[in-house]
């Protein structure tokens, strides 16, 4: 049994599945309500961003992850 918590809502998640209930982006750690709507939140940009750059997305990501961190939530 694995426990680990969300760096956002800092919610513990038992018996965790990495890639289902569970994900790793950088060094943060998150749930999967946290990355459904930490791509939700981003969605909007990448869809107006056009040509379209894995490493502009990466950086948005880590942008907004680290902000969601600092918060508490996305």
């Amino acid at each position: 049994m694995q426990t680990i918590t969300c760096d956002i809502c800092k919610k513990k998640v038992d018996n965790s599945i990495t890639g289902r209930t569970f994900f790793y982006v950088g060094p943060h750690s998150m749930c999967e309500p946290c990355k459904d709507n930490l791509e939700y939140s981003v969605k909007p940009n990448v869809r107006a961003k056009e040509p379209f750059s894995y490493e502009w997305y990466f950086k948005l990501l880590s942008d907004s992850l680290g902000k969601a961190v600092q918060k508490g939530r996305i």
